[in-house]
């Protein structure tokens, strides 16, 4: 699974950026269409609980998905043989 950002629907208030504790979110650089500066994903891969769920089945940490009042961060299923990166910080 992998984190997602909907352009059209963040607000830019950066509340994901407070809560993550992997802190995979930055304030953003750029202007969506809308004139609102989205946050950007920094290594989502260290979000292991999220990365790693199906693997270990751990139950996803979920913080950013619940403090988005406007249901902009939300998970989408990988190919199955999609490659990519994992990241364990201790």
């Amino acid at each position: 699974m992998r984190l997602v950002i909907d352009q059209d629907r963040c607000k830019g208030c950066n509340l994901c950026t407070l809560v993550c504790p992997y802190r995979i979110f930055l304030p953003g650089k750029t202007l969506n269409r809308k004139g609102v500066v989205v946050p950007e994903l920094d290594r989502p891969e260290r979000c292991t609980n999220c990365r790693l769920q199906k693997l270990y089945g751990r139950t996803l940490c979920g913080l950013c998905v619940m403090i988005c009042p406007d249901q902009a961060i939300r998970w989408e299923e990988e190919e199955p043989h999609e490659p990519h990166k994992v990241a364990i910080e201790y």
